[in-house]
């Protein structure tokens, strides 16, 4: 059967819409030409475009201004009004929150930054191998105006700070192009009002390990006599937003996302789930609910083909950059308690790995069912759920468990679906106490990064006392075969 019959590559949009996002504060004498550079980039002619401009409670006639130009372009530019002002960083989420587009980019609206280099900021975007590009003034090809020594010895010092924190290797950390895909930035939180936006989404941008690209541009600074804001109370400002959110995590809106990758920092226990399942594992396989490859990235490698699948959109993009030099992987949205997501996968896998997946949908019966259409006779089932329902609390709550298993119950609903057990692994015990201690006890709602940091450490010791504790694991492992 050929490839494209079970999987779809996750690609960037037929039609990608491309909003450009203008925070406006007094500008009033340079929005026209600003509105009349951007609708003349030839790019629009292929990709479309919306403008979301946002008057940040300016006071010299920018708000009337940006009015009379959206009469002029209705349907392409959206005005939004802030009835005082709150900052470049609170605008520019006004306007993330009110656009529509699969891409944006960030449009300063006071002429330093030429429209016409948008395509080649968004060229990486639009061609599918990017999730973040910045424009960079020092790796400018083109012209740049010079002017003060001691601001750009600031950006400097900045970048090279920002660079460090954040573990890139970027020539220019303050710039004011970037470009994103909107999902991405909508599922961070972002709390800069000011000049502050700029280093706090890049390091977060960073510490969710999305593929992040520049290019150069070109620039033409304003002076101070002409208008320009920025000055050195901003510098410091940058500088401790750098800090701040760079000993922080605070980089998921969701709290089960936000748990998710607490354990992508615990490569040692992932290393070791794998390592207990990898004898199962045969040449051509589909994980349901890969996430965001904790375990794909050591199972995947040597396979025929791998499968990975997930359901939400974030995941698939990271797992796309994850996995975007192994041509064995490939990607594709499949619902566990969809039936019609495993149409096209029916008999394409001689394993199918589903990892703490199956307790949350409401019918695990159908999705046990769909599981084994996609097997192979012979194929193997390997199931990973979690374990005694006595044990159930505010972490499973907030995981969105519906249910914790017994090893009969699990036995007897993967018999139902048509799948021979063969055997049953009961896995990490070592954590048993406290996960009753923490989600019954203290009723938390996560677990602790430094906790979760030790625990990784201690996983060599863990692995060789493990089977010798006498009570059952926090999961259970069902191996099963079709018949």
């Amino acid at each position: 059967m050929p490839a494209k019959s079970y999987y779809h590559l996750l690609l960037v949009p037929a039609n990608p819409r491309v909003s450009i996002l203008i925070p406006v504060y007094n500008e009033v004498e340079y929005l026209p030409a600003l509105i009349e550079r951007l609708l003349a980039v030839p790019l629009w002619e292929r990709v479309p475009i919306e403008i979301v401009a946002v008057d940040d409670g300016s006071t010299d006639g920018s708000a009337q201004t940006l009015d009379e130009l959206a009469q002029l372009h209705p349907g392409v530019i959206e005005v939004v009004h802030h009835p005082r002002n709150r900052g470049k960083g609170a605008a520019i989420r006004t306007a993330i929150e009110h656009a529509s587009g699969e891409f944006a980019a960030v449009q300063d609206s006071d002429l330093e930054y030429n429209p016409l280099d948008l395509a080649r900021v968004l060229a990486p975007l639009l061609e599918g191998h990017a999730d973040a590009v910045f424009g960079s003034r020092f790796a400018s090809s083109g012209e740049r105006r010079v002017l003060y020594f001691w601001h750009s010895l600031a950006n400097h010092f900045l970048t090279t700070v920002g660079n460090a924190v954040a573990d890139l290797n970027l020539t220019d950390f303050e710039t004011g192009y970037k470009a994103f895909r909107l999902s991405l930035v909508r599922s961070i939180p972002l709390r800069s009002d000011g000049f502050g936006f700029d280093p706090e989404i890049t390091v977060k941008l960073a510490q969710r390990g999305v593929a992040l690209y520049e290019v150069p541009i070109s620039y033409r600074g304003r002076t101070y006599e002409e208008g320009k804001k920025i000055g050195a109370a901003d510098a410091v400002w940058a500088f401790c937003t750098v800090l701040w959110y760079g000993l922080r995590r605070d980089i998921y809106r969701d709290r089960g996302a936000a748990m998710l990758d607490a354990h992508s920092e615990t490569p040692r226990f992932n290393r070791w789930m794998a390592d207990t399942i990898r004898p199962w594992v045969g040449a051509r396989v589909l994980e349901i609910g890969a996430g965001m490859g904790n375990l794909s990235r050591h199972l995947a490698p040597r396979r025929q083909l791998y499968i990975a699948t997930d359901i939400d959109p974030e995941h698939l993009a990271r797992l796309r950059v994850r996995f975007q030099l192994r041509p064995n992987v490939k990607l594709m949205r499949c619902d566990l308690s969809a039936p019609a997501d495993f149409v096209p996968l029916a008999a394409q896998a001689d394993t199918v790995i589903c990892l703490n997946v199956l307790e949350h949908i409401e019918d695990d019966a159908a999705g046990l069912a769909n599981i084994a259409s996609a097997l192979v006779p012979g194929g193997v089932a390997i199931v990973l759920v979690p374990q005694d329902p006595e044990i159930y609390g505010t972490l499973d709550r907030e995981l969105g468990h519906y249910r914790r298993y017994s090893e009969a119950e699990l036995r007897a609903k993967m018999e139902a679906a048509g799948l021979a057990v063969e055997r049953v692994l009961h896995f990490n015990r070592i954590t048993r106490p406290g996960w009753w201690f923490t989600g019954r006890v203290l009723k938390r709602r996560s677990s602790s990064r430094i906790l979760l940091w030790f625990f990784d450490r201690l996983v060599w010791l863990w692995r060789r006392i493990d089977r010798a504790l006498p009570w059952p694991g926090v999961s259970v492992i069902g191996i099963a075969r079709k018949r």
